[in-house]
Formats: structure tokens, sequence, C-alpha cells
């Protein structure tokens, strides 16, 4: 079982910002829009799923206990 390492309100500007950018990427023609969407999946998902890799990596935990998955 994985813990929670990105608190509620970090889990939320993730998944904006990684909305943003698939939507700016989609908008931008060629090889930037496909590298600007690809690169918002990324806080995309680690927003969804409520855990960071590089969070992990340097022991960051933004995450509420009681929230813990």
């Amino acid at each position: 079982m994985t813990h929670c390492n990105v608190g509620l309100t970090d889990r939320a500007l993730r998944a904006v910002a990684g909305i943003v950018l698939i939507g700016y990427g989609t908008y931008l023609a060629g090889t930037a829009g496909i590298v600007m969407a690809a690169v918002g999946l990324i806080p995309l998902i680690t927003g969804l799923i409520g855990k960071c890799p590089a969070y992990s990596l340097f022991n960051i935990n933004t995450c509420d206990t009681k929230h813990s998955v």
C-alpha cells in the first residue's frame, strides 16, 4: 500500500497546472505542442494519484496524515 505524499492543496494545484499545460499544448502546433501536453501529464497524474516520485526521492511530504491513502 502506497502512502500519500502530496497534500490536498498541492494536488489541486498540480491537477489545474496539468490541465492548463495540456490545453496549451493542444493549442500549440508541432513538436512544441506535443512536448507541452506530455509535460502536462506529469503534474496531472501526480495530482490525481496523490503520490509524487520526486517528493519520495527528496523525502518531502505535504500530505496531512489523516488523508493518507
